[in-house]
């Protein structure tokens, strides 16, 4: 064997750069968020009529559930994502299709992302908020920030993957 070993499968670079470009986006467009534009001290910034920045930490999982305040539940909830990772990776080290191993490069690097935040900041900096205001409605999405939407669309191409996807299960065709 050569002193360079291959890739266990050809889309495994697909989803490390996947990985790499969502983990870098999202730390980039937290701190800038953060340090540079403050938007603590600046929110809530309206950029469209159904679309807020604000600031918030989330001490929990996704949206919000199980909030942990001490530092031993936020190390639980710390170790729990290191280990998803871990095993999303052995995954993607097997992944049969392109779209299989972009989907979990996706979920790894929002994962990883919102991980940085919980050990350097004790919690997970969100600040996107989806909105609906009209005379009758009043309605706020949970807010999140770019590794919750890298981790949904690596949801929602592992889904359409198993769906409709070359190796999806095929309902059998009746003889005709």
């Amino acid at each position: 064997m050569s002193g360079l070993e291959q890739p266990r499968t050809p889309h495994l670079r697909a989803g490390a750069i996947a990985a790499v470009v969502t983990l870098v986006i999202d730390q980039a467009s937290k701190l800038w968020l953060l340090y540079v534009f403050e938007l603590p001290a600046r929110a809530p910034v309206r950029l469209t009529p159904f679309l807020d920045l604000v600031m918030t930490w989330n001490k929990g999982i996704s949206y919000g559930l199980f909030q942990q305040e001490g530092p031993l539940g936020q190390w639980v909830l710390l170790a729990i994502k290191v280990a998803a990772v871990a095993l999303l990776m052995v995954w993607l080290a097997r992944a049969g299709s392109r779209l299989t191993a972009v989907s979990l490069g996706l979920i790894i690097g929002g994962a990883a992302g919102n991980a940085i935040d919980r050990l350097v900041h004790d919690g997970v900096a969100d600040f996107i908020l989806f909105h609906i205001t009209t005379a009758t409605i009043h309605f706020n999405w949970y807010v999140f920030n770019l590794a919750d939407a890298a981790i949904v669309a690596g949801v929602a191409g592992l889904l359409y993957e198993s769906a409709v996807g070359e190796r999806a299960a095929k309902v059998p065709r009746s003889p005709t």
